[in-house]
Formats: C-alpha cells, sequence, structure tokens
C-alpha cells in the first residue's frame, strides 16, 4: 500500500469502491493494520464512513 497520505486514499477508496464491501474485509484481506489505515488518513482529515463505505 502506498505510503503517502493522499495516494494512500486514492488506493483504499478505489479498493473499497470495486473490491470490498466493507473496510474489514479489505484489511483482512491485505493484511493491513485497520487503526493505522485510520489515523494516517484522519491526519489528512479524511474519516472512514461506513454506510458510503469510502473514507470522506
Amino acid at each position: 500500500m502506498p505510503k503517502d497520505p493522499v495516494m494512500l486514499l486514492s488506493y483504499v477508496n478505489l479498493k473499497l469502491r470495486d473490491f470490498y464491501s466493507s473496510l474489514d474485509l479489505l484489511c483482512e484481506d491485505l493484511d493491513a493494520d485497520r487503526n493505522e489505515l485510520i489515523e494516517k488518513l484522519a491526519s489528512i482529515d479524511y474519516h472512514y464512513d461506513e454506510e458510503k463505505n469510502q473514507f470522506v
């Protein structure tokens, strides 16, 4: 996964839109730390919206 938060945002939202129905499934499949991902994207003021299944 990209290290840059802006690139990570684009990558994660694309994956959520096209391949995963939840953040938990994405993290499990990609062996990613959910809390680390949330914190990294929060640093650029993006937060996970479960209803939309994307970071907004």
